[in-house]
């Protein structure tokens, strides 16, 4: 049986990056959130939002799916694969129209239902690879 808070992680995934719910990013990162995604740091819930929005700018129909969870008491572990189409120069990069996939792995810990720390890996030299390969 899942714990609360690794089910908690998968609705984070889901509806936060699958349905791009900003309400889901209020509820559930805690006003004291510590975190770091990739090559940014999370202070906020803004900051957060406007990181996912860079992201998301340049792969409006990114789709995260949760491979694996592990959880222990306040800590979880997701493993979790994402693939979209580079439509938006949200990465500093001009629209290459490709379709992209990459992974990565995000541990999360939780308070009292909120996320209070996180920091995310993924394999950003795959994607920018994918991006930036000539066509043969």
């Amino acid at each position: 049986m899942a714990s609360a808070n690794a089910l908690l992680a998968r609705r984070w995934f889901e509806e936060v990056w699958n349905e791009k719910l900003d309400a889901t990013v209020l509820e559930l990162l805690d006003p004291n959130i510590v975190g770091q995604m990739e090559g940014v740091e999370v202070r906020s819930a803004e900051d957060f939002l406007k990181a996912r929005e860079g992201l998301l700018d340049g792969f409006p129909d990114l789709h995260v799916t949760v491979d694996d969870v592990v959880s222990e008491g306040d800590n979880v572990v997701v493993r979790w694969s994402a693939e979209g189409t580079h439509k938006g120069a949200g990465l500093g990069i001009p629209p290459s129209r490709r379709r992209v996939s990459f992974r990565g792995m995000s541990w999360i810990v939780f308070a009292n239902g909120r996320i209070v720390k996180g920091w995310d890996s993924w394999n950003l030299g795959q994607l920018f690879a994918q991006l930036t390969a000539r066509e043969p």
